[in-house]
């Protein structure tokens, strides 16, 4: 288990700035006399700001205060959103109910926070009308602008046309 910070004996300054348990300014210190302080108090003397001169340490119980920044950092994980890619192919000779029901998915998606990777898939010899995969997906961003902006134009790749969609943030 490595540290973070200089625990008791690990300290190597000869005298720091102390500050109390309580947060009170105790005032420049000699390390004996910091540290005789610290076992007077039944706590741990920790180096908070090793790069001030004189470095600044505290006397506090350090198994606590590991424990409630452990605790921070589990709240912060906790709220964090992840963001997924959703992924929705179209094709180009699309029928209108076809194109409708994608778009839904598309609209469920970006509001749920998501991205949206928008793709239409050529066969054959469908990849000569690249034009009409361009006006399903210029189509598509039109009718989403209001919730979405739009992270990457259409751009073909091999026989797939792909843009990306991101929701807006508030």
């Amino acid at each position: 288990m490595s540290r973070e910070h200089q625990v008791n004996d690990d300290i190597r300054a000869r005298e720091v700035r102390l500050v109390g348990p309580e947060g009170e300014q105790i005032g420049i210190t000699p390390i004996r006399e910091a540290l005789q302080m610290a076992v007077d108090a039944n706590l741990d003397l920790v180096n908070v700001a090793p790069t001030a001169k004189p470095p600044v340490c505290r006397i506090m119980d350090y198994g606590k205060f590991r424990y409630e920044q452990q605790k921070k950092e589990k709240e912060a994980r906790k709220n964090q959103k992840v963001v997924d890619v959703k992924e929705v192919w179209f094709r180009a000779n699309i029928e209108e109910h076809d194109y409708q029901t994608k778009f839904r998915n598309v609209v469920k998606f970006l509001k749920d926070g998501d991205k949206v990777k928008a793709s239409v898939r050529f066969r054959g010899r469908e990849i000569t009308h690249a034009d009409i995969g361009r006006k399903i997906l210029e189509r598509l961003a039109k009718e989403v602008e209001d919730m979405c902006m739009v992270e990457r134009t259409p751009k073909l790749e091999g026989r797939n046309m792909i843009m990306i969609l991101a929701p807006k943030t508030n």
